[in-house]
């Protein structure tokens, strides 16, 4: 059966390369842990909310969020294309705002169609934000909205850095 025999070979081989792989992998982790140590604290990524990227997309949902939109009372949610930790944020900066902010998954999407929340079946609106990477304490953005292929649109932003916040320039 000199398949057999070769089949076993393969999977030794196999066996192997998965440990070599798995010691490297191990030396590569502890040496970036060493490194943080040898510097004076662990490596940690900065939190979502602490990033120039965060508080931009923010300060331009605040601004879209401002707008009222939605004053004529036929949207039941604001959906926000943005993560959970932006959604919280926001939340907490607009608490009880009418109608709720709410995640983007909550809404019920069907092409060329209203968007629809999912918890009571009304029209709703979703809103989103793009950003382009900002330099020398100047940042562009587009924020969206769209309630339906008849209600859409959108603006474009100019942001500048103060202090540690990000403040809408301008929009068109």
């Amino acid at each position: 059966m000199p398949g057999g025999v070769r089949l076993t070979m393969t999977g030794d081989l196999e066996k192997s390369m998965k440990r070599k792989f798995e010691r490297v992998a191990a030396v590569l982790a502890a040496g970036v842990l060493l490194a943080g140590c040898a510097a004076g604290r662990i490596p940690t990524q900065p939190k979502p909310e602490d990033t120039d990227q965060f508080k931009i997309v923010l300060a331009v949902y605040g601004y879209l969020l401002n707008r009222h939109f939605w004053d004529t009372g036929e949207y039941a949610a604001v959906f926000l294309q943005g993560d959970d930790a932006e959604v919280r944020a926001l939340t907490r900066q607009f608490p009880g705002h009418v109608p709720p902010i709410k995640p983007g998954y909550r809404a019920d999407l069907r092409p060329n169609l209203t968007p629809r929340d999912k918890d009571s079946g009304r029209p709703a609106m979703i809103l989103s934000v793009d950003t382009l990477e900002a330099t020398n304490g100047v940042a562009e953005a587009i924020g969206r909205w769209y309630a339906g292929p008849a209600v859409s649109g959108f603006y474009t932003f100019e942001l500048k850095k103060s202090g540690g916040d990000w403040a809408v320039e301008s929009s068109h």
